[in-house]
């Protein structure tokens, strides 16, 4: 029961991979807020957590709608007194080729994604940052970490949530808000038509929601992005090269073309603290090439 006295909110948990990550929560001991679209599917999962001897709540409210988001947010307070876990699982899928996507149905699935879990990071994050304790929990992909065809606005939306998990997690940390992405592989209705049966019998749900206990427990790490699937555990990070220092000759262009494969050699990566670590070590590199120029700055 590591997770008795937390509160958690898991969106999109009326079935499947939400479903599953909010009973695994209230069986480590959280009080959960069920929240879907579907009053039966919330009312379905509230009674098999309340049957299995857990606290839950059902919260119906689309994650894009800020007002609905705000008074489920407010409803959860006004029950538990705080909020300590949010999981941002709620997502749908409108997979075409490029060409064949339409804006709308990518503006669609980029809106329930990656603004739907902004909206409900949102409002939590006054509250987490008062409390000084937060898990946030974002659900990237594979889709958006390496790209897969037909899921162009999946994966977009899928690796923005990386994005915003990583500034988020450096705004957080002095108040002990910890905020990580789970890339999930699960048999849902989201991917029933993707897999194959084999496949799918051994991509259960409940075999990714264990990852939760490391990403969202007292103890979570921040800015990890953990992938999961089938009772696999494995971390993906977003790295850079070592690179080559060209400079700023007319032939610039051409010397990266015949550097590139030193450019690419991934020995000596690294997994930048922040952003601006990029900048640090181009303006270190050009320093050292031109000493002159660095005296006469100093």
């Amino acid at each position: 029961m590591q997770l008795t006295g937390n509160v958690a909110i898991v969106t999109g948990a009326g079935g499947g991979l939400g479903r599953a990550h909010a009973e695994y929560l209230a069986r480590k001991g959280a009080k959960v807020a069920v929240n879907d679209l579907s009053p039966e599917n919330v009312e379905e999962t509230v009674a098999a957590i309340r049957a299995a001897g857990g606290a839950a709540i059902g919260c119906v409210a689309s994650v894009t709608d800020e007002i609905a988001v705000q008074r489920m947010v407010d409803d959860v307070v006004r029950q538990w007194g705080r909020i300590d876990i949010l999981v941002n699982n709620a997502g749908i899928l409108r997979d075409r080729s490029f060409t064949k996507m339409s804006i709308d149905e990518f503006r669609l699935v980029v809106d329930v994604h990656l603004m739907g879990s902004a909206i409900c990071t949102k409002a939590v994050w006054d509250r987490m940052r008062e409390q000084n304790y937060g898990r946030i929990v974002m659900t990237t992909s594979s889709s958006g970490l390496f790209g897969n065809f037909g899921q162009a606005n999946y994966g977009a939306a899928k690796m923005a949530l990386v994005g915003l998990m990583q500034t988020l997690a450096i705004e957080g940390a002095k108040y002990n808000i910890r905020v990580n992405c789970l890339a999930p592989t699960a048999a849902t209705g989201m991917t029933q038509d993707i897999l194959g049966a084999d496949q799918l019998a051994a991509l259960a749900p409940e075999l990714v929601s264990p990852a939760l206990l490391l990403l969202a427990g007292p103890s979570a790490p921040s800015r990890a992005i953990v992938c999961a699937g089938a009772g696999h555990f494995a971390r993906s990070n977003v790295t850079l090269t070592d690179g080559v220092f060209i400079g700023a000759g007319d032939d610039a262009d051409e010397e990266l073309v015949r550097n590139w494969e030193q450019v690419s050699d991934r020995a000596g990566e690294i997994v930048p603290d922040y952003g601006f670590a990029q900048a640090e070590r181009e303006v270190t590199s050009a320093s050292a090439r031109n000493p002159a120029r660095t005296a006469a700055n100093q």
